[in-house]
């Protein structure tokens, strides 16, 4: 017989148990964009000057992208436009296409520094959707490999994700300095 050996994930519990004001940073320490929601954390991350705080990775004049705190996998990253705004219908041209824009130069970053085999990439309109924050529009980037199920999701309700989101967060930054990508 085997020993468990036990499988930490610590920042999934406030996931499971809805803990959505503790993932809430304090917008008063910064100016949020007009027309911004104060309790978002993508309009936060959008003018947030200490990046770590929401695991920034990107920002350009009208997106900003983000790790996900409750990954799917390993390296799953939410691209936004950094106006509020929860529609397609409501974004200029530009805002509909430097995010994938940014997707594309993402994908670059994550196949050098992941290799991953594949990626998932979409987005959710609207709460029945699938929508966790059906005010602020956003693309996931979900990078994929062979076998990256198993029996955990089915079985204990969990995914293991192998990389702390602050360990990822630093690799990428690196790599985005050193210029890779």
């Amino acid at each position: 017989m085997v020993a468990e050996k036990p499988l930490w994930a610590p920042w999934r519990m406030e996931f499971i148990l809805g803990n959505v004001e503790s993932r809430e940073a304090n917008s008063s320490e910064y100016e949020l964009l007009p027309g911004a929601e104060p309790n978002c954390f993508l309009c936060q991350a959008a003018v947030d000057p200490e990046a770590k705080r929401h695991h920034r990775i990107l920002l350009s004049p009208l997106s900003v992208a983000v790790l996900n705190l409750y990954p799917y996998n390993n390296g799953h990253i939410l691209v936004a436009p950094r106006r509020h705004c929860a529609r397609l219908e409501e974004l200029s041209r530009e805002e509909r296409s430097e995010p994938i824009e940014m997707i594309e130069r993402l994908v670059q970053l994550l196949e050098q520094e992941l290799s991953p085999e594949g990626f998932n990439i979409g987005l959710n309109l609207g709460r029945v959707a699938g929508a966790g924050l059906p005010g602020h529009i956003h693309w996931h980037l979900v990078p994929r490999w062979s076998g990256d199920t198993n029996f955990m999701p089915v079985l204990a309700s969990t995914k293991v994700i192998p990389q702390s989101l602050d360990s990822l967060w630093e690799q990428l930054l690196q790599a985005l300095e050193t210029g890779k990508k």
